[in-house]
């Protein structure tokens, strides 16, 4: 009989490093976790969403995914795509570049704290979100997302850092990343309404629709978010001069930003981006999908997660 538990690897994790060294951490996780679990590692961008739907489909009760905050996300999208969140429990041994998801919930980086935390079984019921966008192919696309959505320059960076070497790490490449697409990036017209107020409307940086309060490898971006009180944290940044917004890096990685002139902020449950189709870069959880216009809606309670902090 198959294990009630799956283990989704995404080998391509931190360029590679841990398809070299699944060996090793499987042996650490079947030491630690406490329950017979089974193994399936992906083969591509986007199959853990195949693989988790299938699972929550067959009935397991846990599915762990072993990467980063893109390989959390698919897990989240495939145990929601089947209409199982209630009942299906998800968690993440942390292995990823960014690593902002497990900042967001607590989660530690160290496998053998990681582990005994997922063995704890201990379950914290949190929000999901979900987005409905333009895919890259021009049509109308929805997915679902843990962490933050974010649209703009943090969008680019995003796509740019995902196709690039990381020797830098998680914060090395994204503060890279930002810096090079800031010295690039022209800022587009976009309205951003929440739960149905106008919060802005002209020439916009970036904005989040934030479940989680860290993003772009360790930035403190929406430091007042929190992923179980049934709303999103939008922070939106408003074009400025350049030698102004580089001035404002180091104050969003500590998270005392939002008191800024070009800075709004805003909850809601419900977030509405409009802007000329195909022109402003989207990201969920560290994976650039798709362009403005978009939504972004709040699930409450949608996720029984295992292995998050209280």
């Amino acid at each position: 009989m198959p294990a009630r538990t799956l283990v989704i690897v995404n080998p391509a994790s931190r360029d590679g490093a841990l398809g070299r060294r699944w060996p090793d951490v499987e042996r650490r996780l079947r030491d630690g976790l406490g329950r017979e679990f089974d193994v399936e590692q992906t083969r591509g961008p986007r199959d853990a969403i195949r693989i988790a739907r299938e699972a929550a489909r067959a009935g397991a009760d846990c599915v762990i995914g072993v990467g980063g905050d893109g390989t959390a996300h698919e897990v989240v999208s495939g145990v929601l795509e089947a209409g199982l969140g209630e009942s299906t429990q998800v968690g993440l041994l942390p292995f990823g570049t960014g690593g902002d998801l497990s900042r967001s919930l607590g989660i530690p980086r160290d496998v053998e704290q990681a582990v005994a935390r997922l063995a704890s079984g201990k379950v914290r019921r949190i929000d999901a979100g979900r987005a409905e966008f333009t895919g890259v192919d021009g049509r109308p696309a929805t997915t679902w997302f843990v962490n933050i959505a974010s649209f703009g320059l943090s969008g680019l960076v995003t796509q740019k850092v995902n196709n690039a070497p990381k020797a830098l790490g998680g914060r090395g490449s994204f503060l890279v990343g930002t810096l090079r697409g800031l010295a690039a990036f022209r800022a587009r017209d976009v309205t951003v309404r929440v739960d149905g107020a106008l919060l802005h409307e002209g020439p916009l940086v970036f904005a989040t629709a934030a479940n989680g309060c860290w993003f772009g490898g360790g930035m403190h971006v929406a430091p007042q978010a929190l992923p179980d009180d049934g709303l999103l944290d939008v922070v939106v940044v408003r074009d400025a001069p350049r030698t102004r917004l580089l001035r404002q890096i180091p104050s969003i990685y500590k998270g005392n930003h939002l008191d800024q002139p070009e800075i709004s902020v805003a909850r809601g449950a419900r977030i509405e981006a409009d802007a000329e189709p195909g022109r402003v870069w989207i990201e969920l959880d560290g994976e650039p999908l798709g362009t403005l216009p978009a939504t972004f809606e709040v699930l409450p309670g949608a996720l029984a997660w295992i292995g998050a902090e209280a």
